[in-house]
């Protein structure tokens, strides 16, 4: 199929990150989510399902009127995924994904305002004409020319990602080593200006040497 899975630990600091498990590599923080969903505390259980990685679902489209763009990647979730594996394997449908029999997707979405609920909905309606992504030749190699997704969603170390947690878990501690940092910075700067003030030539020396 021409599905991409990922897994996202969301909302880590403000921040998504990649999981490794997307490549079936060990990830630190889906080890630690595990471990608090089976402690059998109630609250232990919730934050583990927090930081559990969740599932994104990406296919390689081109955008009608942006073919010159090339092939792009279009994320989706739970429910579009399942109504297009549902459409994909459909031997009625064909191969939707095919650049000269394939069929266009229409994707329609709307904000939570227009729906009434506390989230957007995306809904998929496919066309029952079979068409060309394009009759140019060129513009057809253009299009099989796929990026890696990885180069747009990077994958970080175990360490990375240990750190990560660490910081996440521990806030009050982060925040106490940037302040301790800075203090060192204006201290250092504080001397720096008492050594200029007492000897001027050595300050212009350590300027021009630096």
């Amino acid at each position: 199929t021409p599905f991409i899975e990922l897994f996202f630990h969301y909302d880590l600091g403000g921040k998504s990150y990649l999981s490794p498990t997307s490549f079936g590599r060990p990830d630190p923080i889906e080890e630690f989510a595990d471990k608090l969903r089976q402690s059998g505390n109630r609250e232990d259980w919730r934050m583990g399902k927090k930081l559990e990685a969740k599932l994104r679902t990406f296919a390689p489209v081109v955008v009608r009127g942006e073919e010159q763009g090339g092939t792009k990647f279009w994320g989706f979730g739970k429910t579009v995924y399942q109504e297009l594996l549902s459409i994909i394997t459909d031997p009625d449908y064909g191969d939707i994904s095919d650049p000269i029999n394939g069929r266009d997707v229409v994707v329609e979405f709307k904000t939570a305002e227009e729906t009434g609920a506390s989230f957007p909905k995306t809904s998929i309606r496919v066309k029952p004409n079979q068409t060309p992504v394009s009759d140019d030749p060129e513009l057809l190699e253009l299009v099989k020319k796929q990026q890696d997704i990885r180069e747009i969603y990077q994958e970080q170390s175990y360490d990375d990602l240990t750190e990560i947690l660490n910081e996440w878990l521990n806030p009050d501690e982060s925040e106490s080593s940037e302040e301790e940092s800075e203090e060192k910075t204006v201290s250092t700067s504080q001397l720096s200006e008492t050594s200029k003030e007492s000897n001027t030539a050595d300050a212009f020396d350590d300027l021009f040497n630096s």
